[in-house]
């Protein structure tokens, strides 16, 4: 009766078969969601001593659900949290007691303890950064979003290229005052840079470029409307560029200016802090027959800022943007790959766990080794093909009913033999 047995396997098979294509096509519009395939074996009933030449199969068996971790598409958002791997690797993340899980769902959020969950409320995970926006890596941790605000950096630095007008007049008073700020003819242009001190209070500096001689300019400096560089109470030139005759690179001064910039009362009556010793660098100056003109003013301090949002790079690196226009990185997502992906336990809830069958994580950033990278604002969608489902149902369901006509016609022979007088 192997008819009856065959039969029955194949309608069990097909069963199983239909099972893992529904199953697929309820996860079509799952993020992150991976399809799977029945795969069957064959079933023969062995005796010893047998030559096994005329042998006959007794049906047919589920070898294995195969999980299929081929790329999904990968679809923009208008999310910066929801986040897609392109290539190999898996987001790690966890529930702060079992072991980490694994799961290619990048619908993150942020809970109110700033921590970036998933909606299983399982925290992501990766390296922290420190207060100066080193990355600390190591053990992976779950990440936390800064709350503070990033402190003030007062200025050290400021960096000037410009081009001083070679057929410009000399300005400089033969007698008297040097120069009065109030009075345009005793000098030849201005510009402005903010720079900022230790309490993040900006101060306004003015640069006045007065033409002293054929090749000479003094470079007055006042800080919101003080002079820095004064004698006796009248100002002084905090530089004097000294240009070749060609007007490049300026001969003097060599190196950076120093520049102590006083206290200063600031535009609300407040008194600003002293910054001593701001190296001014005007190597780039340049003094050409052509109009006036500032190419490159630049200073290094900020004010104080708070955190606006947060940006993912494809590195995995997460930076913080802060309301002064500054970016500190917060911390870096760590993703996992196996060697055998197929051997990871599906969980549920787009996660898998590592298995003996998978072997161990191996651990790194997006993008490094075979790892895939990161894209922010998008997510990855089911690599369901939904086409192709349909199409193996409808043969899913012609295989069920060849296997229940079997049954059938098996029936009918034993009913003839039965019916034989």
């Amino acid at each position: 009766m192997s008819s009856f047995q065959q039969g029955l396997s194949g309608l069990n098979a097909s069963s199983k078969n239909l099972e893992v294509i529904g199953n697929n096509v309820a996860n079509a519009n799952t993020y992150g969601s991976k399809s799977s395939r029945a795969e069957f074996a064959d079933m023969y009933a062995n005796a010893i001593g047998a030559g096994g030449a005329s042998d006959i199969g007794i049906g047919v068996k589920l070898g294995a659900v195969a999980q299929q971790f081929t790329q999904g598409n990968v679809t923009a958002t208008d999310n910066p949290l929801d986040l897609a791997i392109n290539g190999a690797g898996f987001f790690q993340v966890t529930d702060g007691s079992n072991a980490p899980q694994y799961t290619r769902n990048g619908q993150f959020k942020v809970d109110r303890d700033g921590y970036i969950v998933n909606n299983q409320q399982q925290r992501l995970m990766g390296y922290p950064a420190d207060a100066a926006g080193a990355i600390q890596a190591g053990q992976a941790k779950a990440l936390q979003m800064p709350t503070a605000g990033i402190t003030p950096a007062a200025s050290t630095k400021i960096k000037m290229e410009l081009n001083l007008d070679a057929r410009a007049q000399v300005t400089a008073p033969a007698a008297g005052t040097p120069i009065d700020f109030t009075d345009p003819s005793t000098y030849n242009n201005a510009t402005s840079v903010t720079v900022y001190d230790a309490k993040g209070q900006d101060v306004a500096l003015t640069y006045y470029f007065q033409k002293s001689a054929t090749d000479q300019w003094n470079v007055y400096v006042t800080a919101n409307g003080t002079p820095i560089s004064t004698a006796a109470g009248v100002p002084t030139p905090s530089t004097t560029l000294t240009f070749p005759a060609n007007g490049g690179a300026p001969t003097a001064p060599v190196g950076a200016v120093s520049l102590d910039i006083p206290a200063v009362t600031n535009s609300v009556g407040a008194l600003t802090v002293p910054i001593s010793g701001v190296a001014l660098n005007v190597g780039s100056a340049t003094q050409y027959g052509s109009q006036f003109g500032v190419t490159d003013l630049s200073q290094d301090g900020y004010a104080a800022g708070q955190l606006i949002g947060v940006q993912f790079e494809d590195n995995g690196i997460i930076t913080a943007q802060y309301s002064n226009g500054q970016t500190k990185p917060a911390g870096q997502v760590e993703i996992a790959n196996f060697r055998n992906p197929q051997g990871l336990q599906p969980l549920g809830g787009n996660a898998w766990s590592a298995t003996y069958t998978s072997g161990d994580p191996i651990l790194g950033v997006p993008g490094a080794g075979n790892l895939g990278e990161l894209q922010s604002g998008a997510l990855e969608e089911s690599n369901v093909d939904l086409t192709a489902e349909l199409v193996n149902m409808i043969t899913a369901q012609r295989v069920y009913q060849a296997n229940a006509q079997t049954i059938k016609t098996q029936d009918q022979l034993l009913q003839t033999i039965v019916n034989l007088r």
